[in-house]
């Protein structure tokens, strides 16, 4: 099967900065990935890097400071993930005066996610939790086949992120999550990918990661 991306011995980071060297991976159709390790090894730099490698295929990005904008309305916010399928006119007309069937289409969402009726609160107004759920909203609707999503539900609680993950292996056909929970990671996922030290030291199916062999990442 073609991969969706491959790096090869590659050095990645910001700038002149590495944060990654040496990253050797293929990411394959169909794949639930759980990236693991301590805050600040590079797992945001690794999703950054996918995300703009990958081509061919339509991309959700749940990044982890959310990305929302707090003066717009959270039905607002879930629709800027489909602002490159339209032109400058219809968007405007859309942040001006949304139809009912857009804003219809963006409730379905939101019932999914936990926000049900919503749609015209200002993102600034929401929880944390809240804020999460919306950038998964948007993410939801934008669809596609691949999401990327950088801690996405580490605000909420474990029942509330293992349903919302759910939602999420239930619409994309290929996930890559960071993640910060191993459990959930473990329920998730079929493929665990770990990084330690400025390197991936982890990659093997779920089945042959145990909870001790995940926590040598974070020693």
């Amino acid at each position: 099967m073609t991969p969706l991306v491959a790096l090869r011995g590659e050095r990645l980071g910001w700038g002149d900065s590495a944060v990654l060297a040496d990253i050797s991976l293929e990411i394959r159709p169909g794949e639930r990935i759980a990236l693991l390790g301590r805050s600040g090894v590079g797992k945001s730099t690794l999703l950054a890097a996918l995300g703009q490698r990958i081509t061919g295929a339509r991309v959700a990005l749940v990044p982890q400071d959310q990305g929302l904008v707090g003066a717009l309305s959270v039905f607002h916010n879930c629709w800027m993930g489909r602002l490159d399928d339209a032109g400058t006119a219809r968007n405007l007309r859309i942040l001006l005066r949304p139809s009912a069937s857009e804003r219809a289409e963006v409730e379905a969402v939101l019932e999914r996610v936990g926000l049900a009726g919503l749609g015209r609160r200002r993102v600034a107004e929401l929880s944390g939790g809240q804020r999460q759920r919306v950038a998964l909203a948007r993410a939801l609707l934008r669809g596609g086949a691949v999401v990327l999503g950088d801690e996405p539900v580490s605000a909420l609680d474990p029942s509330q992120a293992a349903a919302l993950l759910a939602e999420l292996s239930g619409q994309f056909e290929t996930s890559v999550l960071a993640l910060h929970d191993l459990d959930l990671a473990r329920d998730f996922a079929t493929r665990i990918i770990g990084l330690k030290a400025g390197g991936l030291v982890l990659d093997a199916p779920v089945a042959a990661c145990d909870r001790a062999r995940l926590m040598e990442l974070y020693a």
